[in-house]
């Protein structure tokens, strides 16, 4: 981004009709420190990413002329005053943001949806929104435009016709077409990565989970979880076909419409035996906690590929303040890394990230100390979608980081060899020529 360009800050009246303000200039916020966004923290709002308001809650700028911080609880006289609100963006995959909105969360009365909110501007000077991501994933599979639900569904319907026994299939067909999952919907499709859940059950109690809450009236669960284990059967059954004859072709434990998978490894295990008997073709992954380590022997000896461990920190304190995990602990998770990659797997770490945690300089110290005694292959960047307030308050975190942007630089710089990312791969795309080098990424490819 040119110094040049200015940044206004933008707000939401009462009916959720965005502006942007002519006085007041972008802010963003690192963990709950407001902060100018930096120059290389901002990029154009990608295609497909959506604003939302962030519910009576002001917003908070800097004045354009003396340059001191403020906020806005109303819309100036000349729009006819009125409540204002913040806004935020929603971007879409394969973009990490840098800052949080900039806003006075003390004043919102209500716990926020599970969603990742990202500061966002108005450029006076190109005439249209900015936010504060940088893109981390070349791949550009999982873009709005290639999920048009006017062909999905009858694909759907036909499959679910098809195979009317096949409990899966019918939980697939509630993900595709009600909770608008990508994965699902590339099933039905029949290309790239499609899911298996298999576990209705879960060994942690994650603040941020999506799939089952405790406290549903602090924090609604967005879609309902899986209610049954599939047999082995009705796991090849979508998973055989997908390996045989899709483009780029990936299955996947572990969703967002489950527990951990890690609870059925003895299913699973069974399950990819199987599969391999039937295709050598394509990628078998398990997106887990991956707090069981003698489960990923033993997931490991049954075939699959890669494994995807998430967390939101390299520190204990702050992962069991999120986690919340249950008969199992931190070391186990760093165990089952080692492992992984002990049986050659390509690892990587689903690293659900918060500006002021993630670019924190002891997490960056943690986090280089691990890619580099385990050998972690990747890590996927992925915006983690709670409520900041409460995930801040949760963490019990002071102070704020050094920048997203700054963090990626100082590991790449660090360790080349470790990758970026937003999405799973097939094997032969583990290691893409140059992928030492190749950082940062344009925001448009």
């Amino acid at each position: 981004m040119s110094r040049q360009k200015t940044i206004l800050a933008v707000i939401a009246d009462a009916e959720g009709e965005v502006f942007e303000h002519p006085d007041l200039l972008m802010a963003g916020m690192n963990g709950m420190t407001i902060c100018h966004p930096g120059e290389n923290e901002l990029i154009p709002l990608p295609e497909g990413s959506r604003l939302f308001t962030i519910p009576d809650t002001p917003p908070i700028g800097f004045d354009r002329n003396s340059g001191k911080q403020k906020t806005i609880d109303s819309l100036p006289e000349s729009w006819g005053g009125g409540m204002a609100q913040a806004v935020s963006a929603f971007t879409t995959p394969a973009f990490t943001r840098t800052l949080l909105p900039a806003a006075d969360y003390a004043k919102k009365e209500v716990e926020l949806t599970l969603w990742s909110y990202t500061a966002v501007g108005w450029c006076v000077e190109e005439e249209r929104f900015y936010v504060a991501a940088v893109r981390v994933d070349r791949n550009q599979q999982w873009e709005t435009e290639h999920f048009d639900d006017r062909k999905l569904e009858p694909l759907v319907r036909k499959r679910v016709a098809e195979q009317p026994d096949n409990r899966l299939v019918e939980q697939l067909s509630r993900c595709a077409l009600d909770y608008h999952c990508f994965a699902a919907k590339n099933m039905f499709f029949g290309r790239w990565e499609a899911p298996l859940p298999c576990s209705p059950t879960c060994n942690a109690r994650c603040i941020g989970c999506i799939s089952l809450q405790d406290e549903p009236e602090v924090c609604q669960a967005s879609q309902d979880r899986l209610i049954f284990v599939p047999t082995v059967q009705e796991l090849c059954e979508v998973a055989v076909p997908h390996l045989k004859t899709a483009e780029n072709a990936i299955v996947s434990f572990g969703q967002g419409c489950e527990g951990d998978p890690i609870l059925q490894a003895d299913r699973i295990a069974e399950s990819v035996k199987e599969m391999r008997k039937h295709t050598s073709r394509g990628t078998i992954n398990f997106n887990s906690n991956a707090s069981i380590p003698n489960a990923i022997d033993k997931l490991a000896e049954a075939g699959i590929d890669s494994i995807r461990i998430s967390l939101n920190s390299v520190q204990e304190r702050f992962y069991n303040a999120y986690y919340r995990p249950i008969k199992y602990h931190f070391d186990d998770v760093i165990e089952s890394a080692r492992r992984a990659k002990q049986h050659g797997l390509f690892t990587m770490l689903n690293y659900l990230v918060f500006p002021g945690i993630t670019d924190r300089e002891d997490e960056i110290e943690k986090l280089l100390e691990i890619i580099d005694t385990i050998g972690i292959d990747m890590i996927q960047m992925r915006n983690l979608s709670i409520d900041p307030l409460l995930y801040w308050k949760s963490m019990g975190a002071e102070g704020s980081g050094i920048g997203m942007k700054k963090m990626l630089d100082r590991v790449k710089q660090e360790i080349p060899q470790i990758q970026y990312g937003y999405f799973n791969r097939t094997k032969d795309d583990f290691y893409p020529s140059g992928y030492e080098t190749d950082w940062p990424l344009p925001a448009t490819l």
